[in-house]
């Protein structure tokens, strides 16, 4: 049977602190994620499969064979905080249960630390889901490309060449994972950068008229452009079979925005790539669940 709209979240907040309720059950989540448990084989005298032990009143775990210790925050964003592990995990969550993000100020609140501190640890989360994104991998099947430029109102051109604003770019495959990058201008050699960067040769491409795209068929892409001047927003290709529109990314941005106004009041061009790689993450990981927080720690 289908879940009723009305029912508790999968990953509720409740569950959470039924699933971490100490510092305790937090590192042993760590100890799973990065060694499979307690019984690995030792590092320093090689038994295997070893118990291991953790210390009272410490973030350290002993084997039982040697005495070697086993630290298993060492080398990850929680090495020597002071902050405890709940809160971490706490922020993580909140994270990954948000559509609009978290603020420093939010986080603050939330935690009952202070703003630098919020502040440090929403932008180290940010880091993580950078790396855990794994942008490696080239986006394939059906693309759409968009660019939109990001900013507070000010007097002046709108739109393209709108003085003051950041532009950014959309990369989203068809019901599947979705990259965003900050680029210079929308010159063609700035965006055939990107979408050789990115996208894999040979995959449908739907962008709008900007002339710029005009490239792509010549580098191996099948190219569709949706002619919003003339207000078509989308339209389909018999011959290839296929339905061009940019609604995704599109919808994207009109999310970021708002979240960006709302949220965050505003976000500076030097720290901008951290917040696309953090809502791109959480569009990409859209259909998990605690699967989403699990993927952040074994990230860490």
């Amino acid at each position: 049977m289908s879940k009723s709209p009305s029912a508790s979240p999968d990953f509720s907040v409740r569950e959470f602190f039924q699933r971490f309720p100490t510092e305790d059950a937090c590192l042993e989540h760590i100890m799973a994620v990065r060694f499979g448990g307690t019984r690995f084989d030792c590092q320093s005298c090689g038994t295997i499969d070893a118990t291991h032990h953790k210390l009272q009143k410490r973030r350290t775990y002993v084997a039982a064979c040697c005495g070697h210790h086993v630290n298993p925050t060492a080398g990850t964003i929680l090495e020597n905080t002071r902050t405890p592990l709940v809160s971490w995990f706490y922020a993580i969550y909140l994270f990954c249960t948000t559509r609009h993000g978290v603020s420093g100020k939010e986080l603050q609140r939330q935690l009952g630390v202070t703003y630098k501190t919020a502040y440090r640890i929403g932008q180290q989360i940010r880091d993580l889901m950078s790396k855990a994104q794994g942008f490696d991998a080239l986006l394939s099947g059906h693309i759409e490309l968009d660019e939109a430029y990001v900013g507070g109102r000010r007097s002046g051109k709108r739109g393209r060449g709108a003085a003051g604003k950041t532009i950014v770019m959309g990369l989203a495959e068809r019901d599947g994972r979705m990259k965003a990058v900050v680029i210079p201008n929308v010159k063609k050699d700035t965006l055939r950068d990107v979408v050789l960067a990115n996208v894999e040769k040979g995959a449908t491409v739907s962008t709008d008229e900007l002339y710029s795209y005009n490239l792509l068929t010549g580098d191996g892409y099948s190219h569709g452009a949706v002619k919003h001047g003339r207000k078509e927003y989308t339209w389909y290709d018999y011959e290839r079979g296929e339905n061009f529109h940019v609604n995704t990314v599109e919808g994207f941005w009109k999310l970021f925005k708002a979240s960006v106004r709302s949220t965050h009041v505003q976000i500076s061009g030097k720290h901008m790539q951290r917040y696309l790689d953090e809502f791109t993450f959480r569009a990409s990981n859209r259909h998990r669940v605690n699967g989403m927080f699990d993927l952040l720690v074994g990230a860490l």
